[in-house]
């Protein structure tokens, strides 16, 4: 039909457009209380490096226990574990509300208060992933992914704006309460979504299968992973282009600031040029239908070259030219690899593949950082950026060339009537 390739044919399902309001208002919240929260921390210690560990704290508990919240997450019906979930989350927003409203917050109980939701975040995260995967038929997920992304971009952008109002009119503490608020309607919302016929079904504790302990489940998870060489060819591809790629708040506002001599309001454009070529590509990447790892490749190394390309720009016209089509393939690699990595694993695997590349994503999340810093230390930005793509190209050729080669040569297959003819062996998927 007509609308199979539609970007929006997840939306054809009404439990998915209710999910997608949802996701929206949640992100409003979060990213309100984010904004606010940074400010906060700044108020109370006048630190930018407590700010800094503020952020740290919260994403601490994704390194050490993901994957034990993956496996809370296969083992526990989804809706009830994501309603549970979010409404804890609001639980700690509305906590936080009063104590800044009774004027009682100091550091201590904010590094609390953030570790608490870091914790809750491990299960929350892939259990609100895989229930909106759910909602609709496994050709959809791409759709799905792709509207999500839409929605977290307009969350960001709404949320961040009405921060500013919110702490001006009503005070900080509000934001906090409009944040518990938006957790609190996205768990009323959950008991209602019905899953589109053709969805995938959760596979939730004691249908079908049987756990011998956190610990064992969270072994056989990984164990899982492992195997995976589709899901370990994705990893590869993903860490290696988070370390030397996609910073770009970084790198390209180094870049602009130093040799194309420009100032904020040029970052601002550049910015801004970027976050439309993410819409953009996520809305190229929900019209796909059966994403591969292969893809993801391709894409990443593209984006790799077209980063070498940012590097050598000698004008911010150039710059501006070559950033929208690199956000767009960043994005529609980014939607195809979810896509990937929330649909190969069996259902009743999802929760604990997800708490493995939670752990992993993390160790990227704050390992990239200092390590293209220190390269943009010996390099300059220019020389960041281009060994940067070249290196990510270069690992996604030669592990290209690597896979071919391990593609089974043909082989003599012997026919009745004697003769021998080649046929090429089944290789690992990847």
């Amino acid at each position: 039909m007509a609308a199979s390739h539609s970007p929006w044919r997840s939306l054809r399902y009404r439990s998915m457009r209710w999910w997608s309001v949802a996701n929206f208002v949640s992100n409003a919240g979060t990213w309100m209380q984010l904004t606010v929260q940074n400010l906060l921390v700044l108020q109370i210690t006048g630190s930018a490096a407590a700010t800094g560990l503020s952020m740290s704290v919260q994403a601490a508990p994704a390194l050490l226990i993901s994957m034990f919240g993956g496996a809370a997450v296969d083992r526990w019906p989804r809706k009830l574990t994501a309603a549970v979930s979010q409404a804890l989350l609001g639980a700690v927003a509305f906590t936080t509300a009063v104590l800044v409203a009774l004027d009682r917050l100091d550091m201590t109980s904010l590094m609390v208060l953030a570790a608490v939701t870091g914790v809750i975040a491990t299960v929350d995260g892939p259990a609100c992933s895989l229930l909106g995967n759910d909602l609709v038929p496994a050709e959809d997920v791409p759709s799905a992914i792709g509207v999500g992304a839409l929605v977290h971009q307009a969350g960001r952008l709404t949320g961040a704006a009405l921060a500013g109002v919110t702490v001006g009119f009503l005070g900080t503490a509000a934001a906090y309460a409009a944040n518990g608020v938006s957790f609190l309607f996205v768990a009323s919302v959950i008991p209602f979504l019905r899953p589109a016929r053709g969805a995938v079904r959760a596979v939730g504790a004691g249908r079908g299968r049987r756990a011998k302990g956190g610990d064992m489940s969270v072994r056989e998870g990984l164990a899982f992973f492992v195997s995976r060489p589709r899901l370990l060819a994705l990893a590869g591809v993903t860490g290696i282009s988070a370390v030397f790629g996609r910073n770009y708040q970084l790198t390209l506002a180094v870049l602009v600031t130093g040799p194309l001599a420009g100032g904020a309001g040029s970052f601002g454009t550049v910015s801004t040029v970027l976050a439309a070529g993410g819409i953009v590509g996520a809305v190229v990447g929900a019209r796909l239908r059966r994403p591969s790892v292969r893809l993801v490749g391709s894409l990443a190394a593209a984006g790799a070259l077209l980063q070498v390309v940012a590097g050598l720009s000698p004008s911010m016209a150039v710059l501006l030219l070559v950033v929208l089509p690199m956000a767009v393939v960043e994005s529609v690699s980014d939607t195809a690899g979810t896509a990937v990595l929330q649909t190969d694993p069996p259902a009743h695997m999802r929760g604990r593949v997800l708490g493995v590349w939670g752990s992993i994503g993390t160790v990227w999340s704050l390992g990239g950082p200092p390590a293209l810093g220190l390269l943009m230390e010996l390099a300059g930005a220019r020389g960041a950026l281009v060994a940067g793509g070249l290196i990510i190209a270069a690992a996604i050729g030669s592990g290209h060339l690597v896979r071919e080669r391990r593609t089974v040569a043909a082989v003599p297959v012997r026919s009745a009537r004697g003769d021998v003819a080649e046929q090429a062996a089944l290789s690992t998927a990847a």
